[in-house]
């Protein structure tokens, strides 16, 4: 009998980090460089399938990054099974920012929400002023999933994308089973490290996935 779970998925990050382009490349394999700033926030779905009798669907919330809009912020990651908190590896700030989010994460959603920290714009990595290091070490000392990205190369996107959907359903709660919606209960243990499966075959080598 095949599987299906949903999932709810929310996207954090400081404006201009990437946060759209992630999705716009997992969901419709594209990049736009004139794309515009989110206002407030945008949902879209998209379905992974992890094995022949395993798929998982995807209600992703992409919010906005500008200060403004913060306050709206807990609408979205309120009841989500999983958030990916987006820097910009050219920017230092960023990943500043995205420590802010995570803390935020860690006192007021779900407790037990997945975390990934994802490092965007590796095409620009003659820029980066953010380390691997410094990210690792970080997102090993809280526990969370780890990745770099291009949306702009589509390096790493998908990885990063199946590789949360491929943890969640084997650690999913019983609001989350087969079949059953994600917006009244938590869906998976928070810690989930894919640095501890760093190497692997075939996956991307700046995504620990």
């Amino acid at each position: 009998m095949s599987k299906q779970y949903q999932f709810k998925l929310v996207l954090l990050g400081e404006s201009a980090v990437g946060k759209s382009s992630l999705v716009l490349r997992f969901v419709k394999d594209q990049f736009d460089d004139y794309r515009e700033s989110t206002i407030g926030a945008a949902f879209l779905t998209q379905t992974v399938t992890i094995d022949d009798q395993t798929t998982v669907k995807f209600e992703i919330w992409d919010t906005a990054g500008q200060e403004r809009y913060k306050s709206l912020a807990p609408m979205y990651y309120r009841n989500a099974n999983c958030a990916v908190v987006v820097y910009d590896i050219t920017q230092s700030s960023s990943l500043e920012k995205a420590r802010t989010w995570i803390r935020e994460l860690q006192r007021q959603a779900d407790p037990n929400i997945v975390i990934a920290l994802c490092g965007n714009k590796t095409d620009l990595a003659a820029r980066r002023q953010v380390t691997q290091d410094e990210a690792k070490k970080y997102a090993e000392e809280e526990g969370l999933m780890w990745a770099e990205t291009s949306a702009k190369s589509g390096e790493g996107v998908t990885e990063v994308f199946t590789a949360i959907a491929k943890k969640l359903p084997s650690v999913a709660s019983p609001a989350a089973r087969p079949g059953a919606g994600t917006r009244t209960g938590p869906g998976a243990r928070q810690g989930v490290d894919l640095n501890k499966q760093a190497g692997t075959q075939g996956q991307n080598e700046n995504c620990n996935c």
